[in-house]
C-alpha cells in the first residue's frame, strides 16, 4: 500500500479544506494519508522531532498545501528525508509550489502510478559562531541573509571562500543563496537567476557603498565565512526568511553545502523558462 504525506499550511482554512479533500482522493485509490499541519518555525525542538516522527520515512511522496514559505519550512523539517516533495500553490508566487490547484490531480496520478520525475535542488548549511562557540545551525533551501536594521548604520562583512580572502562588503547587508533561491531575495537585490538544479552558491550584497561590487557565483563545494565588522549594530541572520537571530560584532556565520539535498518532483509539461516567463511576465506589455 502506497503511503502519502500531505502537510498542509498552518492556520489556512482554504489548506485544511483541500487537505481532506485530497486524503479522501488517495484513499479512494487504496493509498494510506497521513494528514498533518505545518508546525510554526519557532516550535520548540521537541514538538519538532514529534512532527517528524508523524511523517513515514518510507512515504511516496510528500504533498504540500500553501505558498513557498510553507514549501520552505518543510523542507527545513525534512532535512534528514530524501522524500520527493510536491508543492501545489495556494499562495502567491509560487516558484518552489509551482503546482496550481486545477493541475494537481494530474499530478497525484503521475504520483500514485510512479510516473514522476524529481530535480535535486541543492541546500546549504548555515553556521553562527561566536567566541567559538555555535549558537545557530540550520539547513536551508533559498538563502541565509544577513542585513542591518532601517535606521542602522551600514555593516562591514568581511568574506573569505576556502579560507582566502574575497572582500569586505561595506552594505546594508549580503545575501548568501542557491540556484534554488535565485529568485527570491536575490533577484530582488539585482543578484543572477540560476538554473535551479545548478550547484552553485550565490553571493548579492545588498545596496553596497561601492558600486563596483557586485554579485558572484561560486562553485556548490565552496566555503564561506563572513565576519562581521567590529562597529556593527542591529544586524541579524535570517535563514529562509524563517528563523534567525541578532548578530553581534565579530560573530562568523560559515555556510557550505549541506549534506542531503531537497528532491522536489518537477512538472512533465512546463519546463523552467516557461515557468519563468510565466512568473515573471516576461514578453507582456
Amino acid at each position: 500500500m502506497a503511503k502519502i504525506t500531505i502537510i498542509r499550511k498552518k492556520g489556512e482554512d482554504l489548506a485544511a479544506e483541500l487537505g481532506l479533500e485530497i486524503k479522501q482522493w488517495f484513499e479512494r485509490r487504496g493509498a494510506e494519508v497521513f494528514l498533518l499541519e505545518n508546525i510554526a518555525h519557532h516550535a520548540e525542538q521537541s514538538s519538532l522531532e514529534g512532527f517528524i516522527h508523524q511523517v513515514p520515512s518510507d512515504s511516496l511522496a510528500v504533498v504540500v498545501l500553501g505558498g513557498d514559505g510553507t514549501l520552505l519550512s518543510v523542507a527545513r523539517l525534512l532535512t534528514e528525508r530524501t522524500i520527493p516533495v510536491l508543492g501545489v500553490n495556494i499562495g502567491g508566487m509560487g516558484f518552489l509550489t509551482e503546482v496550481s490547484l486545477e493541475d494537481c490531480y494530474r499530478f497525484f496520478e503521475d504520483i500514485l502510478g510512479q510516473r514522476f520525475e524529481v530535480e535535486r535542488r541543492m541546500r546549504l548549511q548555515a553556521g553562527l559562531f561566536r567566541q567559538g562557540e555555535c549558537l545557530l545551525n540550520s539547513t536551508v533551501l533559498n538563502d541565509v541573509v544577513i542585513n542591518k536594521a532601517a535606521l542602522a548604520r551600514i555593516v562591514d562583512l568581511e568574506v573569505t571562500i576556502d579560507g582566502l580572502p574575497l572582500t569586505t562588503y561595506r552594505a546594508d547587508g549580503l545575501i548568501v543563496g542557491t540556484a534554488t533561491g535565485s529568485t527570491a531575495y536575490n533577484l530582488s537585490a539585482g543578484g543572477p537567476i540560476v538554473y535551479p538544479t545548478a550547484e552553485t552558491i550565490i553571493l548579492t550584497p545588498i545596496c553596497e557603498f561601492s558600486l563596483t561590487n557586485r554579485s558572484i557565483i561560486l562553485p556548490g563545494d565552496a566555503h564561506v565565512e563572513i565576519r562581521v565588522g567590529a562597529k556593527a549594530t542591529d544586524v541579524t541572520l535570517t535563514c529562509d526568511g524563517q528563523v534567525g537571530c541578532e548578530l553581534q560584532a565579530d560573530d562568523i556565520v560559515r555556510v557550505e553545502e549541506a549534506p542531503q539535498p531537497l528532491f522536489l518532483i518537477k512538472s512533465r509539461q512546463e519546463d523552467y523558462f516557461t515557468i519563468l516567463r510565466n512568473k515573471l511576465k516576461w514578453g507582456q506589455r
